[in-house]
């Protein structure tokens, strides 16, 4: 292996909670990146088209993560089963892996850009979208469907040099992305006047150029691999073992992402403004948990690497240093938003014509993330659990989250709290997703799970 150690990072040597604070700085960064385009999209549109356009990306955007899950679960299945043959040194191994998924995630979102394309007019009626930001809310899904292949690549690509421990490259590549999509969407929307449609094709273009560019430095990266066996370039054994990782967590993104359908079809029933508040303060609050979730995802590929090694003893150490991570940046990012909390909103839309959207989205941002800690705690059990393959559990966890926050929302919108039950029933679903994974990180059983080593 001392051959491939410019080309890739081993995370079963050295301090654990030193080399899992080193990888994970990148990611953090890489996803802030990642999230800011997202928050440019919406600032771009609120202040220069209007909130009924704000609004119409809101309600796209909620259909849209059903797709991202697809592709962040295929990541995930990817880069435990990428990691894990990388810890056990079976290089030929991990070679094929990394063929196998390329090729299938193809194939899968072509498939799937045709499905939404579908059926994207009749989910947006179904969620009881508004007639006045109907029409923009239809034109942003179908262009942004339209780029799923790159968005899908885009995502595999980076979780396989994640995987490989090269966390520095995504961060680049992000970066990249980042600032074409910000040029893009003030050149389509301020200069060519395309309004949603232009912040779309900006988010179309910019993840297809990094896409590509992805692609060409892996394959070049890879080449420098030395691997003495002679390995298939595609073998469905393989594909197996990430399905067996990759399907629990499509289907656990996938209940986040209907669950989040459920929760905006709800938001929809208090009108535009409302919307317009909800939208800006969740884009905020995604950017704001991102680095939590980052350190969690960072966790699930150490873990995923030393249980491949066979070193689980290393496992706990990287825990008991990520949720150390954790707890540090969710208490800092929660007195960011309780200061700048109003700023953060005001900065989509004009404050003085619009104060319902001001009011309800820093009364969402304030509940929220008083609770950073406890998602972040739950966040660094998964991660665990991920990445030792005990995908049981961590679909229970997932599955009971969700439930929770969906089933409060809706009976306690009915009460006096009105629209505040949607946020206080967050922290409900986290508090209770957090207790089982914790019960079983503590039971010590999720050694018992891995596929590959």
């Amino acid at each position: 292996m001392d051959s491939n150690s410019k080309v890739t990072k081993d995370m079963t040597i050295g301090s654990p909670a030193k080399t899992l604070f080193f990888f994970a700085v990148p990611m953090v960064l890489g996803n802030i990146f990642q999230q800011f385009y997202s928050i440019i999209d919406s600032m771009v549109v609120g202040n220069f088209v209007g909130a009924d356009a704000l609004a119409a990306v809101g309600a796209s955007t909620a259909l849209t993560m059903l797709f991202i899950a697809v592709a962040t679960g295929a990541g995930i299945g990817c880069s435990v089963v990428v990691s894990q043959f990388f810890g056990s040194k079976r290089l030929g191994e991990m070679m094929t892996a990394i063929y196998t998924v390329l090729i299938t995630i193809f194939f899968v979102s072509v498939i799937l850009t045709g499905i939404g394309l579908l059926l994207g007019e009749t989910a947006l009626g179904f969620m009881n979208t508004p007639d006045n930001i109907f029409r923009d809310s239809l034109t942003y899904l179908r262009i942004y469907l339209l780029g799923l292949p790159f968005l899908f690549m885009f995502n595999i690509l980076n979780s396989i040099f994640n995987a490989l421990g090269v966390s520095k490259i995504p961060l680049v590549l992000l970066g990249i992305c980042s600032a074409l999509n910000i040029f893009l969407d003030l050149l389509f929307v301020t200069r060519f006047h395309l309004g949603v449609a232009g912040v779309a094709w900006a988010t179309l273009i910019s993840q297809g150029v990094s896409a590509v560019v992805s692609f060409i430095w892996l394959m070049l990266r890879i080449r420098k691999i030395k691997v003495e066996e002679a390995y298939p370039i595609y073998q469905f054994s393989i594909l197996k073992e990430m399905c067996y990782v990759a399907v629990p967590s499509i289907i656990q993104q996938a209940i986040v992402s209907i669950g989040v359908l459920a929760v905006q079809s709800l938001v929809n029933s208090f009108g535009s403004a409302s919307m317009a508040g909800y939208t800006s303060a969740t884009k905020i609050d995604m950017i704001a948990i991102m680095p939590i979730v980052n350190v969690g995802n960072a966790l699930s590929t150490f873990t995923a690497q030393n249980i491949g090694a066979k070193k689980p003893e290393r496992v706990k150490q990287g825990f008991r240093g990520g949720v150390m991570m954790i707890f540090v940046i969710a208490f800092s990012i929660t007195a960011v938003l309780f200061v700048f909390g109003e700023n953060f909103i005001g900065a989509f839309v004009d404050s003085a014509a619009n104060p319902k959207v001001i009011e309800t989205g820093v009364e969402y941002l304030r509940v929220v993330s008083m609770f950073y800690f406890l998602f972040g705690f739950m966040n660094a059990c998964n991660g665990v659990l991920r990445g030792s393959s005990d995908m049981k559990v961590f679909m229970a966890s997932t599955l009971c989250n969700f439930t929770m926050r969906v089933v409060c929302a809706y009976s306690l919108a009915a009460t006096s709290l009105g629209m505040q039950a949607i946020w206080w029933s967050i922290p409900i679903g986290w508090a209770v997703g957090s207790v089982i994974s914790f019960t079983r990180f503590l039971s010590g059983k999720w050694k018992e799970q891995a596929r590959i080593g």
